[in-house]
């Protein structure tokens, strides 16, 4: 353990003899001061203290000054420093074990030798108890800490923005996020989209930039073209899509001329807006024939899908979805393409996470092309990605720039670099997992309150369900769920008789309230608070009485 110790004048005198003790126990001090008792200014050595604390080269920080006060609120103004002022053994102990301080904080004038001695003892052998009701209340203290640290120049510069954006904080907070193509970005992903490489221009690609000045950005897309590589297994990858719209764009402007086939999923069966809607640019540049799912099962019927291609020999086959709860059958899409001599490409958006952890087939081996946002799942920035194959390599680069992008957005690249970085850790994959299992959960507890899913389950992170048999539109009922706290968004359901505008259901997905720490028992209360609210989506006192517990069940799960 590497302690780093400070004190002003007037607590020189104890820092001494606290110095000796910690010595005496063989614990690495790094003493910054002051070094006599000469008159000092006490900020300037909780600044040396609790910057190496904040910075992680220290393990822990002591300090010392007449009462403690002053050192307390200087210490605390740095990033992940928890200054503890002590005056008992009994309040040091506390402070570690509830609240993870990492600085303690002692008064000369206050405290005795002997007594400081007792109270260091303590503080020395009390570690955090990292039970629940702990650790979620020290994450809120880092929230907030963060929040300070965000928006303490914008609160300056821009107080109406930074009050939206306080707002929509708290939102977030109290609310349950069931949104199936929505997450929460870390503190790392958060700091890299918001750092100094949104002022660099880079037009082209690592080492072949048409602005100088490069040398760093192109580190940060080098990371991420090797992470998100051996993520997926994947021989090519180009980062630089702003979206996953635009990463589709790509490859269909690559591989395709206006006025050629593709088959792909229709939007009102689970499909997406860019996989051949009229109003879409994949609509109006090519001919699209659309599959769907079975009436019957709600599961795509691979048999109907092969009938199709033999009859249109689309030059694309696109798999994928927005809006489908069950595995996608890779290896049977090949195997289709490859009868009609048809490319295939994958559309992973919303599973690309599940695939990142295991819990989902990649469908990498099968495909010439992948595309992916990499929000949803995933956790990083709002952003997209392309894999291919080596062959293809040149053709995407080419399209993606100049082809359709000018300058990448290199803040949002280093943020999917330290994504990608997230996700090949061990605990995504626990992650990932708990999605699934969550999802599953939900979905039966939904089922068991009467209502009817769409394929009768889940195999992912999303599900389809139908309202209608109460009474309700889709728009009506997440309007109603929305008062509540509780925020999924209507949907059309294959074969649905009412408008895009309407809908007879709605989609609901755990990744976010995953990542906020929610398990298969949380899902039932979830599970119940939606009953309870389109049973009576017009009754104010059951919406205003449902909020109040989504509001405090929420917040026993911190946003990261």
């Amino acid at each position: 353990m590497r302690i780093a110790v400070g004190s002003d004048h007037g607590g020189f005198t104890l820092k001494e003899a606290l110095k000796a003790v910690l010595a005496a126990r063989k614990i690495d001090v790094e003493d910054v001061g002051c070094h006599s008792g000469d008159s000092v200014d006490y900020p300037d050595y909780a600044e040396q203290v609790a910057r190496r604390v904040s910075t992680k080269k220290a393990d822990e920080g002591l300090l010392v000054c007449r009462t403690g006060i002053g050192m307390s609120i200087a210490a605390n103004r740095f990033p992940g420093v928890r200054a503890a002022l002590c005056i008992s053994p009994e309040a040091a102990r506390m402070a570690r074990t509830h609240n993870n301080a990492n600085v303690l904080v002692m008064g000369g004038d206050v405290v005795s030798g002997p007594q400081a001695e007792a109270i260091l003892d303590e503080w020395l052998r009390s570690r955090f108890t990292d039970e629940g009701r702990h650790k979620r209340r020290v994450g809120k203290i880092l929230a907030l800490d963060r929040q300070a640290r965000d928006l303490r120049e914008l609160d300056e510069e821009d107080p109406e923005t930074a009050e939206a954006i306080r707002r929509e904080l708290d939102r977030q907070r109290t609310c349950l996020n069931l949104i199936a193509s929505e997450n929460y970005a870390s503190a790392a992903v958060r700091a890299a989209q918001g750092s100094v490489m949104t002022n660099k221009y880079a037009e082209g690609y690592p080492g072949r930039r048409w602005y100088d000045g490069c040398e760093n950005v192109d580190e940060a897309e080098r990371l991420a073209i090797e992470r998100v590589g051996k993520l997926f297994g994947a021989e090519h990858a180009n980062v630089q899509p702003h979206c996953g719209s635009s990463a589709n764009m790509a490859v269909y402007f690559a591989e395709l001329e206006p006025g050629d086939t593709i088959l792909a999923m229709n939007l009102s069966h689970g499909g997406h807006l860019t996989h051949g809607h009229k109003i879409n640019f994949s609509g109006r540049f090519f001919h699209v024939v659309s599959y769907g799912v079975s009436r019957k099962t709600g599961r795509i019927d691979y048999d109907e899908v092969a009938k199709l291609a033999g009859e249109s020999r689309p030059k694309l086959i696109v798999a994928g979805a927005s809006s489908y709860p069950r595995i996608l059958a890779f290896d049977r899409f090949r195997e289709i393409a490859d009868g009609v001599g048809a490319r295939l490409m994958v559309d992973m958006a919303h599973i690309a996470g599940l695939v990142a952890g295991g819990c989902h087939p990649s469908p990498v081996p099968y495909a010439e092309f992948v595309t992916s946002t990499t929000h949803k799942t995933l956790r990083g920035p709002r952003s997209g990605l392309i894999l291919c194959r080596r062959e293809f390599a040149e053709g995407i680069d080419r399209e993606v720039f100049p082809g359709i992008q000018g300058g990448p957005q290199m803040h949002a690249i280093a943020a999917k670099a330290v994504c990608f970085h997230e996700a090949l850790r061990p605990g995504f994959k626990t992650y990932a997992e708990q999605i699934v299992r969550n999802a599953r959960a939900l979905a039966e507890a939904l089922r068991a309150a009467g209502f009817r899913l769409v394929s009768d389950g889940t195999d992912n992170h999303l599900m389809l369900v139908d309202v209608s048999a109460r009474g309700l539109t889709g728009r009506d009922a997440a309007a109603a769920l929305s008062r509540a706290g509780i925020i999924v968004n209507k949907n059309v359901m294959p074969f649905d008789k009412k408008s895009a505008f309407l809908t007879s259901g709605i989609r609901i997905g755990t990744p976010a309230v995953t990542t906020r720490g929610m398990k298969e028992r949380d899902m039932a209360v979830i599970a119940e608070h939606i009953a309870a609210v389109l049973a009576a989506p017009s009754d104010a006192a059951v919406l205003s009485r449902t909020r109040t517990r989504v509001r405090d069940f929420a917040g026993s799960f911190p946003v990261p």
